[in-house]
């Protein structure tokens, strides 16, 4: 008889303090699995997710327009103000 894996739930506060570690792909397979099964069931994370995500494909890309000094910081802040 095989044991059904079972994921456990983390609330909203915890995915967003470890986007960016999900977006880097530094996060343990269980985290990482609890993440993807919280983006499947939360709109609010996965705008968040993508938002971030595009902000950093953004800054990675050579041809991107340069962006003001201190956006990126306001932006974590921002997103940091949105998770309470």
């Amino acid at each position: 008889m095989q044991r059904e894996k079972k994921i456990v739930e983390i609330d909203c506060l915890e995915v967003i303090r470890e986007l960016s570690n999900y977006l880097e792909n530094d996060l343990s397979a269980q985290l990482r699995e609890q993440i993807v099964e919280h983006l499947r069931h939360c709109a609010h994370c996965t705008a968040i997710h993508d938002g971030l995500n595009n902000v950093v494909r953004l800054l990675a890309n050579e041809k991107a327009v340069e962006l003001p000094a201190g956006l990126s910081e306001r932006l974590f802040q921002r997103v940091a103000q949105q998770a309470r």
